[in-house]
């Protein structure tokens, strides 16, 4: 086979399967968010046999051929394309592992788990999803095994969202930000909490959703190339850069919640719209990893929308929509009141402080999970008893708790660690970012375009054509380091808490 044949091999194959994965990924959003219950029944075949087609695409002695010639030849090839057959190549020898019929019916049963997860945290159920949740783990533990047999399942899980990423990476990370961020926590609990009334009340969703228009207006996102939907738990889907799915939850008695679910997930949805048109259509045209991508997620809805020139920015918008609620706010009041530093139940609610308390939950758990050390029977407790643990609060119910969270029915085992990370790396960027220019000027005036730019230069439009390290590289100018972000926190709430 030629270089010329090798590279139209690849491209035939990458066409086919954007087209199949955009089908695929269209089918299962619906699924989130209108498509009845019962269509799940056949939704979860057609995925299944679809699967089937993405799987024959790839794992064919032909793609193989092609893919090898391509790695072969470094010095006849683009960077892109060189890195598209790498990525490819990595994808083949994972996927060629795993049997067919296994892997069709992997993807069969994770649309159906999908769909019995919404009816079990409806109705606060768990018993209802632990069934599927057995499968799922069972499943995930093989085709790490099917990997590599040679490490824990938990580690090539990891490894799979963020490249290098292990065990051995996250507990000494996890534990710098336990040791330097619990006494900040211990001594917040000391202090007068600010008042939040007023983001609770009746805050028609009628009105939210023209909250979530101006957000999503203020920054910057183009509607005629992402929607929003509203679904159970808040997602962004990118298909392409001219197909991005963004999903928000309304709850009439709390505007915040919904306010920092579009500040996340329209981050997320950024960073797809800014991906490079050249690398559209091909293995490239999506996020670095899942660390990086979370880290624009929390940058604007952390650093960015909790910040005080945003919320000098978004104060007349919420004063118009909900002028009795807003009357006698203040900015200040706003910024207070957003940032209440406070354990709770919730992980998508959490403060900026207590965030990763809830990811260490979830960290800890998916370690015994996949080392096979807990049964599913078991893990409602030990949640429960985690959280009264890492931060002193009772689960009253299955929804609040152990079901909160639709990754695992979504087959996500070592996601979590992501939102840390990527918060982390945030610290940097923003520091980076402040010795170039201030963004602070623009975000007051609702202006989030300067800030788009640079994340954009320096993150966005790469998509996965540099590795996260190197994009890291690009972005900070320096190696990762934790203690950025853990003083940001501690410098932040110190000021807002009067420490």
């Amino acid at each position: 086979m030629t270089i010329e044949q090798a590279l139209a091999r690849m491209n035939e194959l990458e066409e086919a399967q954007s087209a199949y994965f955009h089908a695929m990924g269209t089918l299962s959003v619906d699924g989130d968010t209108v498509a009845p219950k019962q269509s799940v029944i056949g939704r979860s075949k057609t995925l299944g046999y679809l699967s089937g087609i993405t799987y024959q695409l790839l794992i064919n002695d032909e793609v193989k051929e092609a893919l090898q010639s391509i790695l072969d030849s470094a010095g006849k090839v683009t960077p892109a394309q060189f890195r598209r057959a790498e990525l490819l190549k990595e994808d083949y020898n994972e996927m060629t592992r795993i049997p067919m019929d296994e892997y069709i019916a992997f993807n069969a049963l994770s649309s159906e788990a999908s769909a019995v997860w919404h009816e079990a945290k409806e109705k606060s159920d768990y018993p209802m999803f632990a069934p599927y949740l057995a499968k799922l783990i069972d499943y995930r533990r093989r085709f790490a095994a099917y990997k590599d047999d040679t490490r824990p399942a938990y580690d090539v899980l990891l490894d799979g969202f963020e490249k290098g990423t292990s065990m051995a990476v996250l507990d000494p990370f996890f534990a710098t930000l336990r040791e330097r961020l619990t006494p900040v926590i211990l001594a917040i609990k000391e202090k007068p909490a600010p008042r939040t009334d007023f983001l609770h009340g009746d805050f028609p969703i009628w009105k939210q959703r023209l909250l979530s228009d101006k957000v999503m207006a203020m920054m910057g996102i183009d509607r005629e190339r992402c929607s929003i939907a509203e679904t159970e738990h808040p997602f962004t889907s990118g298909f392409n850069k001219w197909d991005v799915r963004l999903t928000t939850h309304y709850y009439v008695d709390d505007v915040s919640d919904n306010l920092y679910s579009v500040l996340h997930e329209g981050g997320h949805a950024l960073y797809e719209l800014g991906v490079a048109d050249e690398l559209q259509f091909t293995c490239l045209g999506s996020g670095s990893s899942m660390s990086i991508h979370e880290s624009q997620s929390r940058f604007y809805e952390n650093y960015i929308g909790r910040s005080l020139p945003f919320c000098r920015a978004l104060l007349p918008v919420l004063a118009e929509l909900f002028p009795a609620e807003m009357e006698g706010v203040t900015p200040d009041m706003l910024y207070a009141a957003v940032n209440r530093a406070q354990p709770s139940l919730i992980r998508i609610q959490a403060d900026e402080l207590t965030y990763s308390m809830h990811v260490m939950i979830r960290y800890e758990l998916e370690k015994l999970m996949l080392a096979g050390e807990v049964t599913v029977d078991e893990l409602p407790k030990l949640w429960n008893d985690m959280y009264k643990q890492y931060l002193g609060v009772t689960v009253p119910n299955d929804r609040e708790g152990i079901l909160q969270d639709s990754h695992w029915s979504g087959v996500s085992f070592g996601y979590f660690p992501s939102y840390s990370l990527g918060s982390a790396y945030g610290a940097q960027m923003l520091r980076a970012m402040e010795k170039e220019f201030s963004p602070w000027p623009s975000v007051e005036k609702g202006d989030f375009s300067p800030v788009t730019a640079w994340l954009g230069k320096h993150i966005h439009q790469h998509g996965k054509l540099l590795t996260p390290a190197q994009l890291l590289e690009n972005a900070i100018g320096e190696s990762f380091d934790p203690t950025c972000y853990t003083d940001y926190l501690t410098d932040k709430f110190s000021k807002l808490y009067h420490l």
